[in-house]
């Protein structure tokens, strides 16, 4: 991965922290960024409140909080967006945030507060075609 790109997944780690902040008052415990040529994704790590995750021990609580997050994204995405265009220099072709708060042993680790952001570029960013995924901790 070189110089430019890592700089690039750096800020976007730190910016989408920083929105997280914004729309919950949450820090979340980490963010990973993975970018290919012209698509990303954000995951952020304990990203619900313990509130959050009490109420997704149950199939309404769950849906309840994805619900809330979905209106959530949708409310922020187009300044989130915005703010990435100006980091890559690439304008944002689609974006889509979902949280999957499940009880199960196939999606037990998103029951901590994983939330995945992607965005699909309108063009490639990069020559590269995936690079390793960098993590902002």
């Amino acid at each position: 991965m070189d110089t430019t790109q890592a700089q690039i997944i750096k800020q976007i780690a730190a910016v989408s922290s920083d929105y997280q902040r914004q729309r919950t008052g949450r820090v979340p415990q980490s963010v990973s960024v993975v970018l290919s040529a012209d698509t990303m994704v954000i995951t952020l790590y304990g990203a619900l409140s313990p509130a959050e995750c009490v109420m997704s021990q149950t199939a309404v609580g769950a849906a309840k909080v994805q619900e809330f997050h979905r209106l959530l994204f949708a409310s922020s995405a187009e300044a989130f967006r915005r703010e990435i265009e100006h980091i890559t220099g690439v304008k944002v072709h689609e974006a889509a945030g979902e949280v999957e708060p499940a009880i199960g042993a196939v999606v037990h680790a998103f029951t901590t507060g994983t939330m995945v952001q992607v965005f699909h570029f309108a063009r490639p960013i990069f020559d590269t075609v995936a690079p390793e995924p960098a993590e902002l901790v």
